[in-house]
């Protein structure tokens, strides 16, 4: 019979994604709610050091599979492993972060395990024990619930925000080594080399401040107000859709539903109206501040603290303070 709840990690190689631990978070509370032990897995060529970083979470089990074909990410290699591991310890449930990395490997691994699976859910809920899980739907526009009928094992990614990793319980667990048998796989994609640059200019997901631009900065040059004031607090520039259409940054800083979901402990959001395109995006920060000079705004709606005055007043004087207070 399947039981439990197993949450499968990404990491970078150094450390477990925060997206990942939020997955944790949402396991953990479903594991209380349904009485089902919860287990975490890491797949690479060497774990120890993602172990050691789980060994204080409150987890029934944590298995690593350590193997040369889990180097670096591969679809196939993390479809290997998870099969096997899937097919020795026959979870109830398995959980991810909604990540690129997940997209792309995850629904291969349902599909393969006989299942189906419910991408980017933002929240569940237990109905006298069965879980209906959320989606949002036409750009943040609409909420849909969905459950599971049949057997399982049961696939669910959570969005990011969507459970606070701060919130995990703490514990203690003893790393499980599980071998998986790489020997007949075809792992059809080959790493030539890994540009680490990409990490600190398009995962936006693993800052923790976001100063966001929008098109109440009028023209491309003011920007350097916005990465002035990220510069200060010691976080990353994003936009708007339209700052990004206009080729002001890069879209690969674009928040909202046609670009990243993100979940910092503080994002600043400077001359952003709020269309409902950008909020889904952003709206599982932990704490927003908006400035704009409209004071119907509809990102005052979400924000803990609305500024409502001329961002150009504002914003200099707002780093100003910043840099003195942190020296």
């Amino acid at each position: 019979m399947a039981e439990g709840i197993l949450v499968i990690l990404e990491h970078n190689g150094e450390k477990v994604s925060r997206l990942s631990l939020e997955a944790v978070t949402a396991a953990q509370k479903m594991g209380a709610e349904l009485g089902q032990p919860v287990f975490a897995a890491v797949f690479g060529k060497d774990t120890s050091a993602l172990a050691a970083q789980m060994g204080d979470k409150k987890l029934d089990k944590l298995y690593t599979i350590d193997d040369p074909a889990l180097e670096n990410y591969t679809p196939d290699g993390y479809l290997t492993a998870g099969s096997a591991l899937i097919s020795s310890v026959s979870p109830a449930w398995v959980l991810f972060g909604h990540s690129y990395q997940v997209r792309d490997f995850a629904p291969l691994l349902a599909a393969r395990s006989g299942s189906t699976m419910l991408t980017d859910c933002i929240s569940y809920r237990n109905e006298g024990g069965k879980l209906v899980f959320t989606r949002q739907m036409f750009g943040g526009k609409f909420n849909a619930d969905y459950s599971f009928n049949g057997d399982g094992p049961y696939f669910v990614s959570f969005q990011a925000g969507s459970f606070n990793s701060d919130e995990l319980e703490s514990g203690s667990v003893t790393a499980e080594a599980f071998s998986a048998d790489f020997s007949s796989a075809e792992i059809r994609t080959t790493v030539l080399d890994i540009f680490q640059g990409v990490k600190q200019e398009v995962d936006l997901s693993a800052a923790e401040i976001i100063v966001s631009a929008g098109r109440g900065l009028k023209e491309k040059d003011n920007l350097e107000l916005v990465q002035q004031l990220a510069d200060a607090l010691g976080g990353e520039v994003a936009a708007s859709r339209p700052v990004c259409d206009d080729g002001w940054l890069p879209v690969d800083r674009q928040i909202g539903s046609s670009g990243q979901t993100v979940a910092p402990k503080l994002y600043l959001a400077v001359g952003i109206s709020g269309a409902i395109q950008h909020v889904v995006g952003m709206k599982g920060a932990k704490y927003i501040v908006a400035i704009n000079k409209d004071p119907h705004a509809p990102i005052f709606e979400i924000a803990d603290v609305a500024v409502v005055a001329d961002l150009f007043e504002v914003v200099p004087e707002l780093t100003k303070a910043v840099q003195e207070v942190r020296g």
